[in-house]
């Protein structure tokens, strides 16, 4: 009888996932951010945009990160089961304006489904925070 090593529960997965995305963000690193999604992914960055699709398209929305955001700090909170293939989670992500030196505090909620070990949708909704506000 042959030995296979069992896959993960898909929390593990889904934490690596989002650990990832969160260390992709922080460093500015589009490559490694569209990495994470299927090649015909769709990614939503906001409820009120038309969807991006395919990884090309989500590479290209991050890529201006290291020209815009400077001082990144991504964390998330408990990753949240919905099926097989979907789990949702909060985070919290704060950065400085480049060109303005504000501070912004995003926080909000990712929902994504996958497909084998990459997401194959992603939504983001957030609320931004700037100046005071995004100090506390």
């Amino acid at each position: 009888m042959e030995s296979r090593t069992p896959e993960p529960p898909p929390s593990e997965q889904y934490e690596r996932l989002i650990d990832e995305f969160g260390k992709g963000w922080e460093k500015g690193a589009a490559e490694r951010l569209a990495a994470l999604f299927t090649e015909d992914a769709v990614f939503m960055p906001d409820p009120f945009v038309t969807p991006l699709r395919g990884r090309d398209a989500i590479q290209r929305y991050w890529k201006d990160i290291p020209r815009e955001q400077a001082e990144i700090t991504f964390k998330s909170g408990e990753i949240f089961v919905a099926g097989p293939a979907w789990f949702s989670v909060e985070f919290r992500c704060r950065f400085r304006r480049r060109r303005t030196g504000e501070w912004l505090d995003v926080r909000g909620a990712l929902f994504c489904e996958t497909a084998g070990d990459q997401i194959s949708e992603m939504r983001m909704y957030w609320h931004r925070a700037a100046g005071d506000e995004a100090n506390t």
